[in-house]
């Protein structure tokens, strides 16, 4: 189970492109809008005006809400900056804060990355994909 932000679906689109993966992917939600992610996820919007759109708190609180509503074991996240605009000075282009909650545990990571906006897309998706897996391994 997927919520995803800045990476607009490449995440699942990473994970359904392998053989078998219908197994295991329950569902997904691209929340765009920060009132999305409100409504659909839960991310109280508390967290949003405090800690912003793109931060660990939302990043957690996506992966958490996602994973309760959808009852998946594992549940990834991905909100931050793609560019090629809407960067600043404390938020730059690249930003992305990728989360993962799995068996009562929520994780996140700062990622920071560069290139062009599909490029920062597939590898944020790609870091989150990885993300999950240290975590259901115990890495």
């Amino acid at each position: 189970t997927a919520a995803e932000s800045c990476t607009v679906g490449h995440l699942v689109a990473q994970l359904g492109a392998v053989p078998g993966a219908s197994r295991v992917l329950r569902e997904a939600v691209v929340a765009y809008a920060a009132e999305v992610k409100t409504r659909r996820l839960g991310v109280p919007p508390a967290v949003i005006v405090t800690d912003g759109l793109v931060s660990a708190a939302v990043a957690e609180a996506m992966a958490a809400g996602v994973q309760h509503r959808t009852g998946a074991d594992l549940a990834l996240a991905t909100t931050g900056i793609a560019g090629p605009d809407g960067g600043s000075p404390a938020t730059p282009v690249g930003t992305v804060w990728l989360a993962a909650a799995y068996r009562g545990q929520v994780v996140s990571r700062l990622t920071s990355l560069k290139g062009t906006r599909e490029r920062i897309q597939r590898r944020a998706a790609a870091q989150a994909l990885v993300l999950g897996w240290e975590l259901i391994s115990g890495r």
